[in-house]
């Protein structure tokens, strides 16, 4: 008899904790992407001058980065250059990075050798 209540109590903490788990999961937000097409105009002062600050600036303000380098246009009419594609925890995070001071300073400097094509985008729960 002392069998069966243990194995009920374990089957339904078992159930319980996995619910919980469940719940808990379902809950989280989904990353933010922001994705730049970047219209270089001198590559040496950019990959010198703006890549190295920009990069440390994303990193210290908890960016990832998911992808860069030259992309591959599969249709459309979209600006010729480097692809870069950041992940952020939320549009919040994106938005104070670009807002830092850091990030502005290696702005200002990279505005010299290339135009800026950004936008950001929800990902999606999974």
């Amino acid at each position: 008899m002392k069998l069966r209540y243990a194995l009920l109590l374990s089957v339904l903490s078992s159930a319980g904790i996995g619910a919980a788990v469940h719940s808990l999961h379902a809950q989280a937000k989904p990353p933010v992407y922001m994705i730049a097409i970047n219209e270089v105009s001198n590559l040496e002062g950019y990959s010198k001058e703006y890549v190295p600050a920009a990069q440390k600036a994303v990193k210290d303000h908890g960016g990832v980065y998911v992808s860069a380098g030259p992309g591959k246009q599969i249709a459309g009419s979209l600006p010729s250059g480097p692809v870069v594609i950041l992940r952020w925890e939320s549009l919040d995070a994106l938005m104070k990075w670009r807002d830092s001071p850091e990030f502005q300073a290696a702005l200002k400097v990279g505005e010299k050798y290339a135009k800026y094509n950004i936008i950001a985008v929800d990902g999606v729960a999974q």
